[in-house]
């Protein structure tokens, strides 16, 4: 679980990794935090996106998710970058700006409002200065300056002048981006780039996209070894391939025509990205203890109804199995979201929860669906009927059972107990009302 103790981030003498779409997710931000950067900041996500995200404890990956309507990650973060890691918002309203900073705010060490973005503003350096001290007014911990102007690219030189004058202007730390391309290609030359703009601190984009370990005091590390170690975060935390395949191909850069790089090209997987640069046993070990912790949403509908016997359901199973452990009854707690009207339900047994991603229109439906994902989770049988069975074969099945133990006077009929007796349970036959089990 993540603790709720936030340190407050200075934005003083730090190494920084800039936002960048796609690129700075949760993988790309540890790496960058293992080679040495003091700061890393997520991609740019929207404000009416994430106002639409539910915050989830994600227990299988020890992360934090802010999960859409439409189950996708929008944000993951976890404990390790919780003091290092800044959220970059893209708003046009107070309202839902301050609405998703309250959202974030115990998840992260800093909020950041975009306005890096190409915007019409002006060219002149003087009314570019006013607006920077009437930020700071503001009481904003920093500003970060991209020094190029709206209509210009990385390709043209990054005016450290201007960064130099606005930092010489407020009292805040200002921290310079924009150096990449001309003026940042190791370690020591961050040092070199914030001295030749008097900023407080230095923030990477594209340096650090083509290798993060630009970060490292040492010295830059050999790119092969730098995207293996990409890639083992993008499998431990569950990246989508098209990013992990995006991040990786901006490491390679020139070397995407050579015979494994075509080869990335063309895979659609992130085992196939493994198996590229053979990793494909990384990969599996990861999987392997995952899927320990794993439990796959289950949706118990109406029709899937009828793959298990009947007036025996799921929860009653759960029920039984929590009884003969002699464990309180589980503990269901169902709500209803408010934008659809659909129900959602976690269930507690032996203080753990368990819950499925359904969400459907009746309580029963999904009550039903989360007492499967805990039988499964336990490795209790769940009571489905086995393939090409029926119910009414199955009932058949079970009268011809019951009637083979009452005819050889090999059982026990309790009618009063609604306990299951205790015998040896590898033999039992779950009924109801009656319990019977029979003896070897």
């Amino acid at each position: 679980m993540i603790s709720q103790t936030v340190t407050k981030l200075c934005y003083k003498n730090k190494a920084i990794l800039a936002p960048m779409v796609r690129v700075g997710t949760l993988p790309m931000r540890l790496l960058a935090l293992d080679y040495g950067a003091d700061i890393v900041y997520c991609e740019e996500l929207i404000d009416l996106k994430m106002m639409r995200c539910k915050r989830v404890v994600n227990e299988v990956l020890n992360t934090i998710d802010y999960v859409a309507t439409d189950d996708r990650v929008v944000f993951r973060t976890c404990e390790k970058e919780r003091n290092h890691v800044v959220f970059q918002m893209g708003t046009a309203d107070a309202q839902r700006a301050l609405a998703v900073a309250q959202l974030v705010e115990n998840d992260v060490a800093g909020i950041d409002v975009n306005m890096g973005c190409p915007k019409e503003y002006s060219t002149k350096l003087e009314e570019t200065i006013d607006l920077v001290q009437r930020i700071q007014r503001t009481g904003v911990a920093a500003v970060a300056v991209h020094g190029r102007r709206k209509e210009e690219r990385p390709q043209h030189p990054v005016h450290h002048d201007v960064i130099k004058a606005i930092a010489e202007s407020v009292s805040i730390p200002v921290i310079a981006n924009g150096g990449s391309q001309d003026h940042i290609r190791e370690f020591n030359d961050l040092e070199k780039f914030r001295q030749t703009t008097n900023a407080s601190s230095v923030m990477v984009a594209r340096a650090a996209m083509w290798n993060p370990s630009i970060f490292r005091k040492e010295g830059l590390l050999p790119i092969e070894d730098v995207l293996k170690e990409y890639i083992k975060y993008a499998i431990r935390y569950d990246s989508h391939c098209s990013n992990t395949k995006y991040c990786v191909c901006q490491m390679l850069r020139e070397r995407l025509e050579s015979p494994r790089g075509k080869r990335l090209h063309g895979a659609q997987s992130n085992l196939e990205i493994c198996e590229i640069f053979e990793m494909a046993e990384y990969y599996q070990e990861v999987i392997d203890c995952q899927d320990t912790n794993l439990i796959q949403p289950v949706l118990f509908s109406l029709n899937s109804r009828r793959d298990y016997p009947p007036q025996i359901t799921p929860k009653m199973i759960l029920i039984e199995w929590c009884r003969k452990q002699k464990l309180p009854q589980p503990v269901y707690e169902t709500v209803q979201r408010p934008s659809d009207r659909l129900f959602n339900s976690v269930v507690t047994v032996a203080d753990k929860k368990y819950t499925s991603s359904c969400w459907d229109k009746t309580k029963k439906v999904v009550e039903q669906s989360t007492a499967i994902v805990c039988l499964r989770s336990l490795g209790v049988p769940e009571g489905k009927l086995c393939d090409g069975e029926t119910p009414l074969k199955h009932k058949r099945k079970r009268d011809d059972d019951i009637l083979k133990c009452m005819n050889s006077s090999q059982c026990v009929i309790d009618t009063v107990h609604s306990t299951m007796l205790t015998e040896p349970e590898r033999n039992s036959y779950y009924l109801w009302p009656l319990f019977i089990t029979l003896f070897p």
